[in-house]
């Protein structure tokens, strides 16, 4: 086979050939795009203007709906815009963006979601000295550490990856997947990315870990409440972040351990929305739906009435508007 490592662009997966269901797939993807920006956004918007929701829980929680914001929109617009005009094709700088992007939101996503936890687990097995440990110094360096995480993670799975030499530049899947590019490779190179994403299902797996174990003790100390309400109040902020963390880990498993070879171009393209695309559009709901601080944000920011403003409560974000 040729070498096209010098190669301009990439080839992405088609739909379909016939021009009716690539307009179908494009409104499709357009309907699932709109539902995740504007979830998301509703979420970052609510944060920023509801001075009750100005903790480090909420926080950490703006950050996870940027970065969904990011994750989704790696992928999605680029894929409407084939479906569209009927082309396949993405540069290799774009190609080499999606990669980087996807990783760096994903490895960000999950720091959030391992710093989250640490978050609950003094909220409620330390309450009294919650203000002292999550203080904002504190909780900023987090958000900074996690963010530089993602932003490295990216480099490295985008380096190892685009340091392969192409036999192809026919790509099996509608956006630039690292799994289906290595199957591109004529050479050996491939075992370097191959290394970094065993290497990050270790990372991943410790940091799940060690929210299991954080959770054994939160569940622990819950259970120890006399109050049923206390309990209750307890659970509706734990259960969220743990279907969260549940959904992300478990569909990117799911994609990385199944069976590759002959393996159908739908069912990849299934696979990778289960993945990639499902996590940023059920996060905003999974997390408004049993909590009722961001639920009543929520309404009164779509009902476009004046957020209460508090005088008992510490504000925490750095002031924005």
């Amino acid at each position: 086979m040729p070498n096209l490592t010098s190669t301009s662009q990439f080839l992405l997966l088609e739909f379909s050939d016939i021009r009716e269901l690539q307009i179908l797939h494009f409104f499709v993807f357009l309907v699932i795009y709109v539902t995740a920006l504007t979830g998301n956004l509703l979420i970052i918007i609510a944060v920023v203007l509801d001075h009750h929701l100005h903790t480090p829980m909420y926080f950490f929680l703006m950050n996870l709906a940027v970065l969904d914001l990011g994750s989704v929109s790696s992928m999605l617009p680029k894929a409407m815009f084939n479906s569209l005009l009927n082309t396949r094709s993405i540069s290799y700088s774009g190609c080499v963006a999606q990669v980087f992007f996807f990783y760096f939101s994903g490895g960000a996503d999950f720091a959030f979601l391992t710093i989250m936890a640490h978050d609950r687990y003094v909220a409620i097995c330390c309450p009294l000295q919650y203000e002292t440990i999550m203080h904002e110094g504190a909780c900023i360096q987090m958000a900074a550490s996690a963010w530089i995480s993602g932003i490295l993670y990216g480099i490295l799975h985008s380096g190892g990856t685009f340091a392969i030499t192409f036999c192809s530049n026919k790509i099996n899947q509608f956006f630039c997947e690292v799994p289906q590019i290595i199957k591109l490779s004529c050479s050996d190179l491939y075992l370097i990315e191959t290394g970094i994403i065993l290497f990050s299902c270790g990372l991943f797996g410790g940091c799940f870990i060690y929210i299991v174990i954080i959770y054994v003790k939160i569940f622990a100390t819950v259970l120890r409440m006399p109050s049923v309400h206390g309990r209750k109040k307890a659970l509706s902020t734990c259960l969220p972040h743990l279907t969260v963390v549940s959904l992300l880990l478990f569909t990117g498993t799911f994609s990385y351990v199944r069976p590759s070879d002959d393996t159908s171009s739908e069912i990849n393209v299934i696979c990778a929305v289960i993945y990639a695309v499902l996590p940023p559009l059920l996060n905003p709901f999974i997390y408004s739906m049993r909590n009722k601080d961001l639920k009543a944000a929520l309404f009164k920011l779509t009902d476009f009435g004046p957020f209460p403003q508090t005088s008992t409560r510490k504000v925490f974000l750095v002031k924005l508007v």
